[in-house]
């Protein structure tokens, strides 16, 4: 079909077989570029050597090919502003949002044989082939019902709900072997947690349901829309769905600031109901999981296969955090943080002062909007955060992570920050925080 199309690879022993040359590219990267380095008369640290642009690269292809639980691992480490990675890694990373490598035509071929039946056409009056996106667990083709309703068919890649648990067992212990991860942080909960949310992802009955309740919950918001499930068609590995018409939500950049505010706004606010209303989350911020309408100006929501319930003490404990903020505290600030285990007990204890500057530099660019509006593409103060912040994340000993369901949620939170970074969004964020103090 074209040169992203690549068979995805089914068997323990071939998926590994391809993180294993994954490990070994990384491998000869950190060895040319450790030579190259010290023939300069530089002394790298290993963890230098690991996050190169090239590595980067290899990472990308890799994953892309392979698909499946090990390339959602990755997508996650692309969720970033530049903040923390350096800004070329995260431009590479970032094609793996929508850059996986498709199924040949026989493939999918079979793979819906197997699911809707040999004659499985008869359902359409047109099926396209060629997908019109393709991600970590499935690829998306539009098609006509012989009904003239447009659907998008999301079609899981075969052998990827079989494979999860091997891909984050195998991408662990790579984690583990770069010497990335301190030896004594226990991230066994992060993996066991993440194991069950790409099963739950991996099921396309569950993620019709989750669509149904999205549908439910906004259906008096008309600034989103949310396809339809069909229900006739509906499988396990099979999902398909009213077509929307749509442009990618980073389009929104280049509209007038009116409409730009209107849609931004809608962003944060189901944000902040998905958390503090609805008691339930959509996780995964993938960009391209929110599209735009130009021609009604609604916010189209898919992919809700990451969905799960928000805890009530997890709501409270934002809650908590989010009156400490706005009451500038720095003290119950710092304690939230502990309490939620954004911040181990020893980090508070060890390196108080530099935790208290960080929350003082955050509080004070919260504080300081312009005319009452938060530009969040202001990003200014990040460089003055990360080297108040070195002492703590240089201190390797310390690290901790928060309970798994409050991880997955501050990626939520962090990945729509960095979505209304890149549409440049200048919002009253001040007064939709104090609505839910």
């Amino acid at each position: 079909m074209n040169d992203r199309t690549c068979p995805v690879p089914q068997g323990r022993l071939s998926r590994l077989t391809g993180l294993g040359k994954l490990a070994g590219g990384i491998a000869a990267g950190v060895v040319g570029e450790g030579l190259e380095r010290l023939a300069r008369g530089e002394r790298p640290h290993l963890s230098d050597l690991l996050l190169t642009p090239s590595n980067a690269r290899r990472v990308t292809n890799q994953l892309s090919q392979m698909r499946g639980a090990a390339m959602k691992l990755g997508q996650m480490l692309s969720l970033d502003a530049g903040d923390l990675l350096p800004a070329e890694l995260t431009v590479i990373l970032s094609q793996l949002r929508d850059s996986a490598h498709m199924m040949p035509l026989s493939q999918l071929q079979q793979t819906l044989n197997s699911a809707w039946g040999a004659d499985w056409r008869r359902h359409f009056a047109d099926f396209d082939v060629i997908p019109i996106a393709a991600a970590s667990i499935g690829q998306v083709h539009r098609g006509v019902l012989t009904s003239g309703r447009e659907v998008a068919v999301k079609v899981q890649y075969p052998g990827v709900s079989a494979s999860i648990d091997a891909d984050i067992d195998n991408v662990a212990s790579l984690m583990r072997m770069s010497g990335l991860l301190p030896r004594g942080l226990d991230v066994e909960p992060l993996f066991a947690e993440a194991k069950r949310q790409l099963h739950d992802e991996a099921d396309y009955r569950r993620e019709a349901e989750q669509m149904r309740r999205y549908r439910d919950l906004l259906a008096a918001d008309n600034r989103f829309i949310v396809p339809q499930p069909i229900e006739a068609l509906l499988r396990p590995t099979i999902l398909p769905m009213d077509f929307m018409a749509s442009v990618p939500i980073e389009k929104l950049a280049d509209v007038p600031a009116i409409e730009r505010k209107s849609a931004t706004e809608a962003l944060l606010e189901l944000l902040l109901k998905e958390l503090f209303d609805f008691g339930l989350m959509q996780t995964d911020p993938n960009f391209a999981n929110y599209r735009w309408q130009p021609d009604t100006g609604r916010i189209v929501l898919l992919d809700f296969g990451a969905t799960r319930q928000v805890p009530t003490q997890t709501v409270e404990d934002y809650r908590g955090l989010l009156r400490a903020g706005l009451a500038r505290d720095r003290t119950a600030v710092r304690d939230a943080l502990v309490e939620m285990g954004f911040v181990s007990s020893a980090q508070a204890l060890k390196h108080g002062d530099a935790l208290d500057a960080v929350i003082a530099t955050g509080l004070l660019h919260l504080n300081a909007s312009r005319n009452g509006l938060f530009d969040f593409a202001d990003r200014r103060f990040v460089g003055t955060v990360r080297d108040q912040a070195a002492p703590l994340i240089g201190d390797r000993a310390s690290w901790a992570l928060p309970p798994p369901d409050k991880l997955f949620i501050q990626r939520k939170i962090s990945g729509m920050v960095l979505l209304l970074t890149r549409l440049e969004a200048q919002l009253n964020v001040m007064d939709r925080l104090a609505a839910y103090a």
